[in-house]
């Protein structure tokens, strides 16, 4: 028999195909209107989810599905899955741990330059017909700090970016030093703020990091510092950030994660030392295609009755 498995997030039918093609039956249902009717007609038969970190699935929502066996993950985020309602009922959960870590340290990169680099506004100015007003100089990221909030595959990723293509001292947060890494390890996040030039968010959401970056600590940056999220964007206070930029605490900030998505607060649109990208560090062809490959592999493995390829760790 088949595997049902329920989609509910954007997939792409080339992506679609490729999970069909393994034997796998495809229940699509992005929007709530239609999970309702294909929950009507093939609640029973759905063993498995795919979802993702933003979307999560609840426990409410596991007990709407009788069978249900496995939720998969796509993507190295988890945070919105109940993953102990999950265990109390018996159910697998698996993410994609480092299939998109190269590209979104690629986009990290990229935001850092257009933040320091004013490449957007230089860009916005040509195009209204500026020169003079508009030709000035701008930081260089060469040689700069760089402190990094968590220390998993994307920041390993931009630190060797940043470390041996930009000569930039490396600084980095995390619960406990990486024994294999001879950058500078500190256990208080603040500590990190306090000397980077360029301070950049690699971790996850939840509720040990949420505000992490607040008014405190923001007020320990200096005043020529950017602030640069690519994890999740309730690790940073919006608010807060929005006020450090805007009273010139801190030189500018560049965001790919906002915290109520697809929203974005007035102020960060407002101003134009903070440079925003919708989400997307994460999405490039090869990125997706590497996600989509291990949730097959692990919905291959719940199917055979093996242990899963990546399983969510236990906390």
């Amino acid at each position: 028999m088949p595997i049902h498995l329920l989609v509910v997030t954007r997939l792409s039918r080339h992506h679609q195909s490729c999970i069909e093609a393994t034997g796998i039956r495809l229940h699509m249902a992005e929007d709530a209107e239609t999970r309702r009717d294909v929950l009507d007609r093939h609640r029973d038969d759905i063993r498995a989810v795919m979802t993702i970190g933003t979307i999560g699935f609840s426990a409410q929502e596991m007990d709407e599905l009788p069978n249900l066996g496995l939720i998969c993950a796509q993507g190295v985020g988890f945070e919105g899955i109940d993953v102990a309602a999950a265990r109390e009922r018996g159910i697998r959960v698996a993410h994609g741990p480092g299939t998109n870590a190269e590209t979104v340290a690629d986009h990290a990169l990229g935001l850092m330059l257009a933040c320091l680099r004013r490449i957007p506004q230089g860009d916005a100015g040509l195009r209204d017909g500026q020169w003079k007003e508009i030709r000035r100089g701008a930081p260089v990221l060469h040689g700069k700090t760089l402190g990094l909030l968590g220390m998993g595959n994307v920041a390993r990723a931009i630190a060797r970016r940043a470390h041996y293509g930009f000569d930039m001292p490396i600084i980095y947060f995390s619960r406990q030093p990486k024994a294999d890494l001879d950058w500078q390890h500190e256990s208080d996040p603040k500590r990190v703020a306090e000397q980077a030039d360029v301070l950049v968010s690699a971790l996850p959401g939840g509720d040990d990091t949420h505000h992490l970056i607040d008014d405190a600590l923001l007020g320990a940056m200096k005043i020529e510092s950017i602030v640069v999220n690519i994890g999740r964007g309730s690790v940073v206070d919006s608010d807060a950030l929005a006020r450090a930029v805007t009273e010139k605490r801190l030189a500018g900030a560049a965001l790919d994660v906002f915290e109520h998505e697809p929203e974005v607060p007035q102020a960060f649109k407002d101003d134009p030392r903070i440079i925003m990208t919708p989400h997307t560090a994460g999405l490039s062809p090869e990125a997706l295609d590497a996600t989509v490959d291990l949730v097959i592999q692990n919905l291959e493995a719940f199917r055979d009755g093996k242990a899963l390829v990546t399983p969510v760790p236990d906390a």
